[in-house]
């Protein structure tokens, strides 16, 4: 019998590689949110194989319909605020569609396991950013490292987070949590760190500037990269194997410098130019580094990554140059 997936976000980057993913194993895939696809990630004939709803997480009826209509066996919560300016402009919105949405959704599937109508398992994705800052000794963090939100993007996260973990205390809702570290690829919006440094790189490359400048933040800030491909097989070996009522986090265990990175883009781009750190791209919120253990998933899995951030790099470069 054909399963059924839920995907809240799904018209967003890793809502669309999800979809790609599920259909490559024969899932029936249901997309639920706001607005279109965009971008290069799914084909014309993926798009046509998934099935769209017009679905807004604060819409108790809106969430009832999409339930109703997809029937989930899992369920892959990605909807929500992710950009962490956006988060800091608009705190009440953020709040609404990163906890108030995940509370609905949470509350309607308690609502039918309670009738005997529907036990999906649910992905509730998370952020690294949950964790806060560390002490550098203290990398790479576990699941046991305390969470210390700096902003309100990663405040609303941890709340989800906590909300999940209620609903399977309380319900027995086969919520699992992820503690998702930075990952990029192909479909990722622009403002985002690595896109952004390969479009700089690029315009660079095509510029008549004698300027040879690329502009960066905080250089020395170290994170943790997964290609979206890996997470989203993370995601997927979760909902198999993954123990309800947990938090994995989802990360290679390897840090890079925001320059080292920068470097990197550069080289593959073929373009040679001084790096120079911006203060008007810092913020005083930023985590200084953010490293995770990903042992407690491979533990639970099996799950390792399989691509570089070279893969990234190149992957990037390559949809913008074609």
């Amino acid at each position: 019998m054909t399963k059924r997936a839920l995907v809240t976000g799904g018209a967003g980057f890793v809502g669309q590689w999800m979809a790609r993913a599920m259909l490559a194993l024969g899932w029936e895939v249901y997309s639920a949110g706001v607005g279109s696809p965009t971008g290069a990630v799914l084909t014309p004939a993926e798009r046509g194989a998934v099935r769209w709803l017009e679905m807004d997480v604060r819409s108790r009826a809106q969430v009832i319909a999409a339930l109703d209509a997809a029937r989930p066996d899992a369920i892959v919560h990605l909807a929500g605020i992710s950009y962490l300016p956006s988060a800091a402009d608009a705190p009440a919105e953020a709040w609404a569609v990163n906890v108030v949405g995940a509370v609905t959704l949470l509350s309607e599937v308690a609502r039918r396991l309670r009738a005997g109508a529907l036990d999906p398992r649910i992905l509730v994705a998370g952020s690294a950013q949950q964790y806060g800052r560390h002490d550098p000794g203290e990398l790479p963090l576990s699941e046991n490292a305390e969470q210390r939100p700096l902003t309100v993007y990663a405040a609303s996260k941890a709340a989800q987070e906590i909300a999940a973990m209620q609903a399977f205390r309380a319900d027995g809702v086969q919520a699992i949590a992820t503690r998702s570290f930075n990952h990029s690829g192909v479909g990722h919006d622009a403002h985002f760190l690595l896109p952004a440094l390969v479009r700089r790189a690029l315009a660079l490359r095509e510029g008549a500037d004698s300027e040879r400048v690329i502009q960066i933040g905080n250089g020395d800030a170290i994170r943790d990269y997964l290609h979206v491909a890996d997470v989203v097989d993370a995601y997927l070996a979760l909902l198999d194997r993954g123990i309800p009522g947990e938090a994995y986090n989802v990360c290679s265990g390897e840090g890079v410098r925001v320059r080292t990175l920068t470097e990197q883009v550069l080289e593959h781009a073929g373009v040679v130019a001084e790096i120079s750190s911006d203060p008007a791209l810092q913020r005083s919120v930023d985590v200084p580094a953010l490293v995770g253990s990903p042992e407690k998933l491979a533990r639970a899995t099996g799950w390792r990554p399989r691509r570089t951030r070279d893969d990234i790099i190149d992957d990037l470069l390559h949809a913008a140059t074609h």
